[in-house]
């Protein structure tokens, strides 16, 4: 890799990458993205590292963030940029086709931005031994953000696939991608070399 090795073990963590069928589009209801076209583009690197970690003995961890149709459980997120968005039952809230949680992988519901807040985040991947987050999806300057920040706070190594992440805004994603970086300093690689990082990382083993 560009930057140092991540320590292994490692887990590969895809962070709301929802939209069912209409995933990659144009439309986010709800939230603001960035207007660069790169969307499809990014889903298809997440796609492709999903399969990749699958390959290499990897575990893969997804993140939905989900919120009841009252909206009972959205706090102050509607405080800020954001509309409702990620409502139970709506089929844009769903992962984004093509990733397909297999049985033994873990899916997880968060009703906050981090995707350690108030969720099993941390119990899963100290399961699994790990030692470096492997993080993917969006938006870069929200659940990105604050899932790396609070994952550096629990003591792990960080990655980030700036190429496989996306944000509100070109700006607020290369402010958040900035900020990650002042955290530590190896966190910014790109989606190949995170898939690099797993094909030559020894497997995971559950402790």
């Amino acid at each position: 890799m560009a930057a140092a090795d991540p320590p292994s073990p490692l887990a590969l963590v895809v962070v709301d990458v929802q939209g069912g069928d209409q995933a990659g589009g144009d439309d986010s209801p709800g939230i603001p993205t960035m207007s660069d076209g790169g969307r499809r583009a990014r889903l298809e690197r997440i796609r492709g590292l999903v399969a990749h970690a699958r390959e290499h003995a990897v575990p893969v961890v997804f993140i939905m963030e989900v919120h009841k149709p009252s909206l009972v459980d959205i706090g102050r997120e509607l405080d800020g940029a954001e509309g409702p968005h990620c409502i139970e039952g709506d089929p844009t809230t769903e992962l984004a086709s093509g990733l397909d949680p297999r049985p033994e992988e873990f899916v997880i519901r968060k009703r906050r931005y981090s995707a350690f807040f108030a969720t099993e985040l941390d119990l899963v991947l100290r399961s699994y031994g790990t030692r470096t987050v492997l993080l993917v999806g969006g938006l870069t300057d929200v659940c990105i953000h604050y899932t790396a920040v609070d994952a550096h706070q629990h003591d792990y190594f960080v990655r980030v696939a700036t190429d496989a992440v996306g944000g509100s805004s070109e700006r607020a994603h290369d402010a958040a991608l900035e900020a990650i970086h002042y955290l530590q300093r190896d966190a910014l690689v790109t989606a190949a070399d995170m898939a690099e990082a797993m094909a030559t990382a020894p497997a995971a083993t559950p402790v």
